[in-house]
């Protein structure tokens, strides 16, 4: 499978926290090279879409980024509703988890998962 142009400039950043999480993540599920972390949108959910956050292997339609040293994988016509998002990481009381600041949401729900564009 060919890959796309891995130097596009990558729509979605990390904050620190989740880049943390993400390469503790890779090193303690000892992650093989073969795959990337998936950043998406499927339908569903609260708001009418929802985040897809994981570790797949490239399929078909892919861009492949380098987003500070982490492999992202990401299908091409989700970039529409991703661009300009940060993804962080929470470790606290009232949350735990991975979240979405995303700008092109028109509406989010109460869990941070589930949007409107």
């Amino acid at each position: 499978m060919a890959s796309e142009n891995m130097t596009a400039v990558a729509p979605v950043t990390f904050t620190e926290g989740a880049l943390s999480e993400l390469n503790k993540l890779i090193e303690q599920q000892e992650i093989s090279a073969d795959f990337g972390l998936r950043i998406g949108v499927e339908g569903g959910g609260c708001s009418g879409m929802s985040y897809i956050l994981g570790f797949d292997q490239q399929k078909d339609g892919d861009t492949e980024y380098n987003i500070q040293g982490i492999r992202v994988f990401m299908n091409k016509a989700h970039g529409l509703y991703l661009a300009g998002m940060e993804i962080d990481f929470r470790n606290g009381l009232d949350a735990r988890g991975f979240t979405f600041n995303n700008p092109n949401a028109s509406s989010t729900c109460g869990c941070g998962s589930s949007f409107s564009a």
